[in-house]
């Protein structure tokens, strides 16, 4: 009997500590999950930050532009803003047509296109297609770099190398040219293009590659008929951001095209662009809310509204031409 008992009180302290041990296990394995779901929390509302100050920093930007424009258009009316044909608000006979300043930008950035994305695009096929694997790791770091160069840099290469070379070729080239500027801008937009249309070319399957060396093509033609139009949705892109940064470029046209607001598509002449006005407001001693210092808003808000518009079709096209493997 006594031997029984002193069994029974055995198990049922062995028991009564499994027990004890299960909760405090479960009691373990709770605080875990807590601490982990307040890490997994804590990284969720870090992340939702960083997204939120991007979101809210755009929304500043348009709100700033947006309610400045707005009281320079209570003074000046919309279709004179877009439809005259001189651009000088700070003289005592105001005009404010942007078109002055939209004529240097577009001009400017045709320059700086016609040389990168030939260019690029070509760089782009050669380090996709042709290159090998050791040239592609050492020449595409060294293109990369020239994406790194300050922009003030080129525009004084562009201003006291590129411009009297180019007035040996033409001697009626004056000091200042949205020529020399927008040649230079090209060659800095290069890396862009090249990188962006490298890696979407990449990224098509080799299959199709194999396919067209099956069907008998040869490798210019797998890359110009096969990889490139497979490629086009990343190319595109590759376009858009080059345009954009083309658009917005200040620093080069500030110091190789000129100053001067001039109503030109013609290369071969000096003018305004609308980032290198906004420069030259921006430094100035105009008084704050004057109609002097709004148009930096209006001109802004219009550059603002062409890359959007860039960015728009960007998207489209992508969308209209992306592949799905």
């Amino acid at each position: 009997m006594a031997n029984s008992l002193s069994a029974e009180l055995g198990s049922g302290e062995r028991t009564g500590t499994a027990s004890s041990d299960a909760s405090l296990r479960r009691r373990r394995d709770l605080r875990r999950k807590r601490s982990r779901l307040i890490r997994e929390r804590s990284i969720e509302a870090v992340l939702f930050f960083a997204a939120s100050v991007s979101v809210l920093t755009t929304a500043g930007i348009v709100w700033v532009l947006v309610s400045e424009s707005f009281e320079f258009f209570r003074h000046v009316s919309l279709w004179d803003f877009l439809t005259d044909t001189q651009w000088t608000p700070l003289f005592d006979d105001a005009h404010f047509g942007i078109m002055v300043l939209l004529s240097g930008t577009l001009t400017s950035s045709l320059v700086a296109l016609a040389v990168a994305i030939p260019l690029g695009t070509t760089i782009a096929i050669y380090l996709s297609e042709f290159a090998s694997h050791r040239v592609r790791e050492v020449a595409k770091p060294l293109l990369e770099l020239l994406g790194g160069v300050p922009t003030i840099i080129y525009g004084y290469f562009a201003l006291l190398f590129l411009t009297p070379l180019l007035q040996l070729l033409i001697p009626s080239l004056p000091g200042f040219s949205l020529l020399s500027a927008g040649l230079v801008m090209g060659v800095m937009i290069i890396p862009y293009v090249s990188s962006i249309s490298e890696d979407a070319m990449r990224a098509v399957p080799m299959s199709l590659r194999e396919g067209a060396y099956a069907m008998g093509s040869t490798r210019l033609q797998t890359a110009t008929r096969v990889v490139v139009p497979a490629a086009f949705s990343g190319i595109a892109a590759a376009y858009i951001l080059g345009i954009s940064r083309a658009v917005g470029e200040t620093m080069i046209l500030a110091v190789a095209a000129g100053m001067q607001p001039n109503l030109t598509m013609n290369p071969l002449e000096p003018a305004a662009t609308i980032t290198a006005y906004i420069v030259q407001v921006a430094l100035g001693d105009l008084p704050h809310g004057s109609i002097g210092y709004q148009t930096i808003f209006a001109a802004g808000l219009t550059l603002m509204l062409m890359t959007l518009a860039f960015n728009v079709i960007g998207f489209w096209l992508r969308r209209r031409f992306r592949e799905v493997y």
